[in-house]
């Protein structure tokens, strides 16, 4: 359990949906995959790269947490996990990760280092850029993109229009988690874009991403499916991603985990199962 907790296994609920639709998808267009070894090696390197993003990323900023009231229980800040240990998740993570994406295909095996490079530099834009919300995004988003290139070993453009709507609802929600560690991060001049904007104007620029990000991900669905639980599907994403900022609005920071975790989290499974009901039936 230490181990789950250290890279915040629970936290793979915000990618894996999307990593399942762009699957999903890449099946329609390779209807004779090998079922099994396809979404072996695909979920081994989803999993694998996320648990090295998440360790490196705890890791870097072990000092920082260590400061920060939120944060100084978590393993490596309050001793119970080793530098040793956690370096070592890390490494045999992304050996897994490039092996993975070795078997499934060249252009996978040829894009892990580029895929590798995005997910662990965002544990160091929070030094230099309020924009490190954006590249944690980017990480999210290249899950359903990177899922359909294990299937196919092609590009998607559809699925690139997904992926940026990915990137563009962790980037808002972000900013929202980020508003809790607000007066600590001016305090220690990290970057993020509540300190450069504040508290207000931050809540505004979180909506305007989440309205940029559910209309790229209604386009996806209208343009590559259109069918309707797909679309209830995205119907109710859509309305528990801009319920949190009304709970925000209403309750203030309080209520951070609902809006951040909660509601996040429930929109992206509720997504991720209406298109695999329609892939079923």
């Amino acid at each position: 359990m230490k181990y789950l907790s250290f890279v915040k296994f629970s936290h793979s609920i915000f990618s894996l949906p999307f990593a399942l639709i762009g699957f999903l998808e890449a099946l329609k267009v390779r209807p004779d995959a090998d079922l099994i070894w396809l979404s072996g090696f695909t979920l081994l390197a989803l999993v694998s790269a996320r648990t090295a993003a998440m360790g490196f990323n705890r890791i870097v900023d072990r000092h920082i947490d260590a400061k920060n009231e939120r944060t100084a229980k978590r393993e490596l800040p309050s001793g119970r996990m080793s530098i040793a240990a956690a370096w070592l998740v890390v490494m045999i993570s992304i050996v897994v990760f490039i092996f993975s994406a070795y078997k499934l295909n060249m252009l996978a095996f040829y894009l892990s280092p580029v895929a590798l490079f995005v997910i662990l530099s965002y544990s160091y834009t929070k030094r230099f850029t309020s924009l490190s919300h954006f590249i944690l995004g980017m990480g999210l988003g290249i899950a359903p993109v990177a899922a359909f290139i294990a299937v196919t070993g092609n590009f998607s453009i559809p699925l690139i229009f997904l992926g940026v709507g990915v990137m563009l609802w962790t980037a808002g929600f972000d900013i929202i988690y980020a508003l809790q560690d607000l007066d600590f991060d001016k305090k220690e001049n990290l970057h993020s874009i509540p300190v450069k904007l504040g508290e207000k104007n931050s809540k505004i620029l979180a909506l305007l991403t989440h309205i940029v990000s559910t209309g790229l991900i209604i386009y996806f669905w209208f343009g590559y499916s259109g069918k309707v639980i797909p679309g209830i599907g995205t119907l109710l994403f859509s309305i528990l991603v801009f319920y949190q900022h009304i709970i925000v609005h209403r309750h203030g920071l309080s209520k951070i985990n609902l809006a951040f975790f909660t509601l996040n989290g429930m929109a992206g499974l509720l997504l991720g199962l209406a298109y695999l009901i329609e892939f079923l039936i």
